[in-house]
């Protein structure tokens, strides 16, 4: 269900994460929020220029996926196929110009509504054209990602791109 917890129902841009996380939106059913990655989001968000009131933020996965130990885990390929058809449907409501995927979950599960050959490595803070919208893939911002992919100096690099297509979303169009 959507609701104001996940912003602007008009937003011209839309934050894809992977799946809400135990200690954050899975206990305060707001998107990135309540934990360390909802943190380093804000800022980042805060360092582009951006805040939540202009954005919508949703997940590839609608459940927190548990270990058997109860800690969060990456969502299987069946739990994305089985949110697919929400993630797509509120993709078309919200009809953003730009989609930011955060990780290499949400970009996978973009493939399942329309096939794409983005990858995280490659096209990471890149624009791409998918489905005639802008997308910026961009990595997680989980304080291990911060460790092991991508530090914060990057990523705050990154989010700076994501500001200047929202200011102009047709720039990845070629216009």
């Amino acid at each position: 269900m959507l609701s104001e917890l996940n912003g602007d129902l008009n937003a011209r841009v839309m934050f894809i994460g992977e799946a809400p996380g135990r200690k954050g939106a899975d206990r305060t059913r707001m998107p990135f929020s309540g934990d360390q990655s909802g943190q380093n989001f804000d800022r980042f968000l805060a360092a582009a220029g951006l805040n939540r009131s202009q954005i919508f933020i949703t997940s590839a996965a609608l459940c927190n996926p548990r270990s058997e130990s109860g800690a969060n885990r990456r969502p299987t390929a069946r739990e994305l196929r089985n949110c697919s058809d929400f993630l797509q449907r509120t993709i078309e409501l919200i009809d953003p110009r730009v989609i930011v995927t955060l990780g290499g979950v949400a970009l996978e599960a973009l493939r399942l509504i329309e096939d794409h050959e983005f990858t995280l490595r490659d096209d990471a803070a890149k624009l791409r054209v998918w489905k005639g919208r802008t997308l910026i893939p961009l990595y997680h911002p989980s304080p291990q990602v911060l460790i092991t992919s991508r530090n914060e100096r990057a990523q705050l690099k990154d989010y700076l791109v994501v500001a200047r297509a929202c200011q102009n979303p047709q720039i990845a169009m070629g216009s």
